[in-house]
């Protein structure tokens, strides 16, 4: 059986959609399924040539300060982040699941830069939601299974900081301890 790594994901933008759009920042935590951390990867990307940051969110960054300036610290080549993102994928010690909260916004960031400066997605077509695996093992509805209704145990107690790194450690976090609830469910 091939062993599964959670690429707990999360990327910072300037927009909602990549293209017109930037990806600042990305940090993935690579995690097995038992809560181990076994690598991590962050990086700044400078922005896209002829892309602009949406109006709504760089409102909403201007109220981030910390988090913009640290997003801004040595900003590298996309395609050179990207190459150095796939081959830190492709050295994991196990299949590479993408794993988001939410997945659809940041997997569609990763997937675009992945093709667009790579060629290839080690994740392919595949991401999974932190939220929705939460909506089907709590058997809530998706409003009641955000992060304010999850076990306080499952979050364990660390902040959304709006950096990349930090909150794909949280993230990663919250999703083995999930996993393990649900594996120990079905045991």
């Amino acid at each position: 059986m091939t062993i599964e790594i959670y690429v707990s994901t999360d990327i910072e933008a300037d927009g909602p959609i990549p293209g017109p759009h930037s990806m600042l920042s990305i940090g993935s935590a690579a995690y097995t399924a038992d809560k181990q951390l076994v690598a991590t990867f962050s990086a700044n990307l400078e922005t896209l040539p002829g892309a602009s940051g949406h109006p709504q969110t760089m409102k909403w960054w201007s109220q981030q300060p910390e988090a913009w300036a640290v997003c801004r610290v040595n900003p590298q080549p996309p395609a050179s982040v990207m190459q150095a993102y796939h081959t830190w994928l492709k050295a994991l010690p196990g299949k590479p699941i993408f794993v988001a909260y939410p997945a659809a916004y940041d997997f569609m960031f990763v997937y675009w830069y992945l093709i667009n400066f790579v060629g290839d997605s080690p994740f392919q077509h595949s991401a999974l939601d932190i939220r929705s695996y939460a909506m089907a093992f709590l058997k809530n509805s998706y409003s009641e299974s955000g992060k304010r209704n999850l076990p306080t145990a499952w979050l364990e107690e660390q902040p959304l900081t709006h950096i990349a790194l930090d909150d794909a450690i949280q993230q990663g976090k919250l999703f083995c301890n999930l996993l393990q609830n649900n594996l120990q469910r079905e045991s």
